[in-house]
């Protein structure tokens, strides 16, 4: 039998499994506490080496993904707010990014201070269509250049004049990676070439300067940034699957979205998106999450109306003291209680965002009519009891009140077993394994 390990270094604890690459079943699978305060490599051997022996293997290929010290964080700076800022902040969020700043228009000293303030770990610098204005994409790659920038740049802007502003970046030491431009034309994205140099970016810079681990070995192991990872688990799901699927996924700190959708006549025509559609979209919801983000959850839903009476008080005081301690673990049933309406509130109030486009930028929201397959994902739905776990995301497919089509004929399933990063940090070397974990453990057959 040939196996791998897929290992997933989280914020807060170290996810493990070993997978079948013959079957696409998994084998075994271990978690520890991710060990930040140490050195990361810890905990992931610890999470590792309890899966390996646990399926009786050793000497095995490693695939590890990592969000742990914040992820990737990245900064846009585009030509205008409404087309390649938008395009650009897209296009990061699907690189798995946590987009923390994006700027529009010729930058000066005020945006400057903001942009240091925002401390990204990288910089998309995009601005301009192929043969269209040259002149902002020009002042800011020289604005940085001048200011003798350190942190590392993505450059995917106007194909005309990218060579000159690689090779101005280059001669001031700007860390400077090249790609092809996000919008080469109004109203088409494209943003796998900058996606690919995101992650370059990511895995040759930014992973060892976190100081998450001493020595390179944990940097030479890390293969995504886990966001990124997922993405392409879903994309490979949704290939299988041959149609309209999305995942949310709620974390101790953010609620992620991500939908692939199937190309149409949505993409051409007078109502087509100035920058773009992109079918394959992620939204990160930075103020829902089931720890640190709680009371942001209950402040949401307020607004939304998804409160009843009398409900706001009581979960806002249990929202706090999940804040006031991430790493708390319900203790009797009305803790369970509170965890899962906190999750239910924040995958319905992400959703909905999602689909209107809020958080996509996209004014005509995301069509989510056709989504065959919904997907939950996150600790407090992989470890519920079944029947919770469904009525989270039953609550999301039955939000009519949230100003969004919902889908017509969904079914949904957790990702109890976690499978959705595996299957994506297989993707380019076993493209067949990874279908057939997603398949077999997402019930897509």
């Amino acid at each position: 039998m040939s196996v791998a390990v897929c290992a997933d270094v989280g914020s807060t604890y170290t996810k493990a499994a070993v997978v079948d690459l013959d079957g696409g079943g998994l084998v075994a699978a271990a978690a520890a506490p991710t060990t930040v305060g140490t050195d990361v490599l810890h905990g992931l051997d610890a999470a590792v080496g309890a899966a390996t022996a646990c399926a009786g293997v050793r000497d095995v290929p490693w695939y590890v993904c990592s969000s742990a010290g914040g992820g990737l964080r990245l900064a846009v700076i585009g030509y205008e707010p409404l087309v390649t800022a938008q395009a650009g902040r897209r296009v990061g969020l699907s690189a798995g990014a946590n987009v923390v700043h994006v700027a529009a228009g010729r930058l000066g000293a005020a945006d400057l201070t903001a942009l240091r303030a925002a401390r990204p770990d990288v910089v998309l610098l995009v601005g301009g269509t192929d043969g269209g204005d040259a002149e902002t994409l020009t002042h800011n790659a020289t604005r940085l250049a001048k200011a003798r920038w350190r942190v590392p740049v993505v450059l995917a802007g106007n194909g005309d004049v990218r060579d000159d502003l690689h090779a101005l970046l280059a001669a001031a030491k700007v860390p400077v990676t090249v790609a092809d431009n996000v919008l080469p034309r109004i109203g088409v994205l494209a943003p796998a070439p900058a996606r690919a140099a995101i992650r370059e970016v990511f895995l040759r810079h930014v992973i060892g300067g976190k100081k998450l681990s001493r020595g390179g070995r944990f940097a030479r192991l890390v293969r995504a940034a886990t966001p990124d990872a997922v993405l392409t688990g879903v994309e490979v799901l949704a290939d299988a699957l041959g149609g309209d699927l999305a995942v949310v996924d709620v974390g101790g700190a953010t609620t992620d979205v991500y939908s692939v959708l199937t190309p149409d006549e949505r993409d051409s025509g007078p109502g087509r998106e100035v920058a773009g559609t992109l079918w394959r979209a992620r939204t990160v919801e930075g103020d829902l999450g089931m720890r640190w983000s709680a009371p942001g959850v209950v402040r949401a839903a307020a607004e939304e109306r998804l409160l009843t009476g009398g409900e706001e008080e009581r979960l806002a005081a249990a929202a706090a003291v999940r804040a006031a301690d991430p790493g708390f673990l319900p203790a009797d049933d009305t803790d369970r209680a509170d965890d899962r309406r906190i999750a239910e509130l924040a995958a319905t109030v992400a959703l909905r965002r999602h689909a209107r486009g809020a958080a996509t930028g996209e004014r005509a929201g995301r069509d989510l009519r056709d989504v065959k397959l919904m997907v939950g994902s996150g600790g407090v739905l992989r470890h519920a009891p079944a029947g919770d776990a469904a009525a989270v995301l039953a609550a999301v497919l039955t939000d009519h009140a949230g100003g969004w089509p919902l889908p017509r004929a969904a079914r949904a399933v957790v990702d109890v077993d976690y499978v959705l990063a595996a299957g994506g940090l297989l993707a380019a070397d076993h493209p067949g394994a990874a279908a057939r974990l997603l398949r077999r453990h997402l019930g897509a057959d």
